[in-house]
């Protein structure tokens, strides 16, 4: 199984527990708490990734980082890590994101783009993707310099890449298939 789609039953499987709490406002906004904080420390992203690092020192460690979150996120931080897919942690919040902001009419435009966006370029991009899903969309950006230019749009399932890495990643492979 894909981690995309583990990761997605994850996310699933928080809303619902979230939901029968009441929670699922505080839960979405620790989410964004870890998807912000793992998306920007590099340091942070390879120690999750290390799998030398014992699972309890991860767990320790995400604990004291996200300390006054809800237990329902304390839960999963500990239920991933007793399921050996901590790396995912990242890829599970973002996810229980969209599917939370979904069940509430609402669509969230993940934009990947090489330097921020301009509050005249968000207005935009918020109007022609509010025209494709017909609910009402909030914007997060991100800026990777690794693409170069252009941009990546993820709404939902569907992945728009309008990237200059990812057309000379396409030209080079037409001209290798070409020899």
């Amino acid at each position: 199984m894909s981690d995309s789609r583990a990761a997605l039953r994850y996310a699933k499987a928080i809303l619902n527990l979230a939901g029968e709490k009441k929670a699922t406002d505080v839960v979405e906004k620790d989410m964004r708490l870890v998807s912000s904080t793992i998306s920007e420390n590099k340091e942070l992203q390879d120690f999750l990734a290390n799998p030398v690092v014992k699972g309890s020192d991860k767990r320790d460690a995400l604990l004291s980082v996200f300390k006054g979150c809800s237990k329902i996120t304390e839960g999963t931080i500990s239920m991933l890590v007793d399921n050996k897919r901590i790396g995912m942690l990242n890829e599970v919040a973002l996810k229980y994101i969209i599917l939370n902001e979904q069940l509430k009419g609402k669509d969230v435009a993940f934009v990947t783009t090489a330097v921020p966006l301009t509050a005249d370029l968000e207005k935009k991009v918020l109007a022609q993707v509010g025209k494709l899903t017909g609910n009402t969309v909030t914007i997060e950006n991100k800026v990777d310099e690794n693409i170069i230019g252009g941009f990546v749009l993820r709404v939902g399932d569907l992945q728009y890449d309008a990237s200059i890495a990812n057309k000379l990643s396409n030209l080079k492979r037409e001209f290798t298939n070409s020899l």
